[in-house]
């Protein structure tokens, strides 16, 4: 088995639709980013590409590169799920918690799960999203934004290898 940590944070922005996990979520704002600015999607993508020693997001994906400009970040996700399985592995499980004041990410998570799974080619039953709040601390806690950390595990796609 091999394990991988991503993480990600992105400001708030208005102007911009805010999406988490792959699910709009209706809020007043947005996340500021070249692509969609998905947090979520984009600390689940370093952390598969992580542990199956493939570098990060910003490797495949630059955001000096135009291609990815207002990307849709579950897209390069299913694109990162590819490479893994190209490099002999497979998903075994992915967590993630998402860290802010507002909004309440509770409500969604099903939704976040459904989508998460179906880019990485699992079962929602291998996903885990959590929400937090900073408790009112730092950057976060002052409502300027969103983190994500996201652990995943992949195995051998041939288990007997």
């Amino acid at each position: 088995m091999r394990i991988g940590i991503g993480y990600d944070s992105h400001r708030f922005a208005v102007g911009r639709r805010l999406v988490l996990g792959g699910v709009e979520i209706p809020h007043e704002v947005g996340l500021a980013g070249h692509s969609d600015a998905d947090a979520v999607a984009h600390a689940v993508t370093d952390a598969v590409l992580g542990a199956a020693g493939l570098g990060d997001i910003g490797t495949h994906f630059p955001p000096s590169d135009e291609r990815w400009r207002d990307a849709d970040s579950i897209a390069l996700l299913a694109r990162a799920a590819e490479l893994v399985r190209g490099a002999g592995l497979r998903v075994g499980n992915v967590d993630v918690t998402i860290v802010c004041e507002a909004p309440r990410v509770g409500p969604h998570v099903a939704a976040m799960r459904r989508r998460l799974a179906l880019a990485l080619g699992v079962g929602p039953d291998r996903v885990s999203v959590k929400g937090k709040t900073n408790e009112g601390m730092g950057w976060i806690g002052r409502g300027e934004g969103v983190a994500a950390i996201a652990v995943a595990s992949l195995e051998p796609a041939d288990p007997s290898a």
